[in-house]
């Protein structure tokens, strides 16, 4: 379809049942939105997929650069917006992974989990791009073709028909769609800002990546305190050389399947949510009297239901809320509470929630909800 959002006329793809979690996929520098098309494809049976073509490339509209990674940012939650989306799952795809740092850094709220691939808190180096820009701008897309391929893939898949296609998509690139965006990733640089982010994040890379290689990609696992896969003899597009290890990456990491009883796959969410301290803290406090119980909680909530893939964690976090003001379980409330830095709940919606809590629960459980909820949020506010 074709969104007039932002004042850019977009090209968008949507797939996938409408009430599903929404999964947004942003592609790399000089490709379009079908680089996606076998992760969309497997994806789209759980998840809202949304493909937009970024600004200067594939099928939406073309305007003089340079651009900046904010402004691609941008467009992506104009896309979003026009859609109705308010949140969602974001994969970013080199250039496209600086894109979903960029609105997780503005619009946090709207971010619920980050999927970084083949990317970096910053790609070098900025002469490198500018040169690009120029070769570009001067000579079209021949100019920079060979040599953009040449780390695109290995060179055994180089003459593959997938490899022809990834090659035919950046030949049919506006020039000034590739310069304006290659100039914004020269004065991009989230070295700073990225390890400030609080959500959960997963890192993809192919084996043998240079654009990006995993030395880059281990840089933004330490900075978001995220899982990382890496993906063998694969190189700087895995979605198009090995798309079916790059799909089961990404399903695993958004809806993970329990493992064996389900305790290991509950202890990683548990983990996620509540944050590795205080399940550390939780563990290691258990006793013989108590170890049972730990390890039902573990595969019951956080394997069996916090696990399941048809409501996003946000959605999930502030239904617990709302039952949790409902009973009078003030710990607990306190705990998850904390646990909305983790799970994208933002304040206002608490507060919407603790609405429907003095309707349906009555007044008094809402009110001291909200003591709590002010006094936890203070706290949080004050220690980042």
């Amino acid at each position: 379809m074709f969104l007039r959002a932002g004042g850019l006329n977009n090209h968008v793809s949507v797939s996938g049942p409408a009430g599903a979690p929404a999964l947004l996929l942003l592609h790399s520098l000089g490709t379009s939105l079908h680089v996606w098309d076998a992760q969309a494809e497997t994806l789209a049976r759980h998840f809202r997929v949304i493909r937009p073509d970024l600004r200067g490339h594939g099928l939406t509209e073309v305007t003089p650069g340079p651009y900046s990674i904010e402004g691609l940012a941008h467009d992506a939650l104009a896309v979003l917006d026009a859609l109705g989306i308010a949140h969602a799952h974001v994969a970013g795809l080199s250039i496209g992974g600086l894109i979903a740092q960029a609105l997780a850094h503005h619009a946090p709220h709207r971010v619920l989990s980050l999927i970084l691939c083949d990317t970096a808190l910053a790609i070098p180096s900025p002469a490198n791009w500018h040169e690009r820009a120029r070769l570009v701008r001067a000579g079209g897309m021949g100019a920079v073709v060979e040599a953009v391929m040449a780390r695109w893939v290995t060179p055994g898949f180089r003459d593959s028909a997938a490899a022809r296609g990834l090659r035919a998509m950046l030949l049919r690139t506006d020039p000034e769609g590739y310069a304006g965006a290659a100039e914004a990733i020269a004065t991009t640089d989230f070295t700073e800002q990225t390890p400030h982010l609080r959500l959960p994040a997963q890192i993809i890379v192919g084996a043998l990546d240079e654009a990006t290689p995993i030395t880059s990609a281990k840089a933004l696992q330490t900075a978001l305190q995220a899982s990382l896969t890496i993906i063998p003899d694969a190189a700087h597009i895995p979605t198009i050389e090995k798309p079916n290890a790059v799909s089961a990456a990404i399903h695993n990491f958004l809806a993970p399947a329990p493992v064996g009883d389900g305790y290991e796959a509950g202890l990683k969410v548990r983990r996620e949510v509540l944050g590795e301290a205080h399940v550390a803290r939780a563990l290691a406090a258990s006793t013989g009297f108590d170890r049972h119980f730990q390890e039902f909680i573990t595969r019951a909530a956080w394997g069996g239901v916090w696990a399941r893939p048809d409501l996003d964690r946000r959605t999930r976090s502030l239904i617990t809320l709302a039952l949790l003001a409902g009973l009078g379980q003030h710990e607990e409330f306190r705990l998850h509470l904390r646990a909305t830095r983790n799970t994208g709940a933002t304040p206002e919606e608490i507060a919407e929630m603790l609405l429907h809590v003095a309707v349906y629960a009555g007044v008094p459980a809402a009110n001291s909800a909200i003591r709590l909820a002010k006094e936890v949020l203070k706290e949080m506010e004050a220690t980042p």
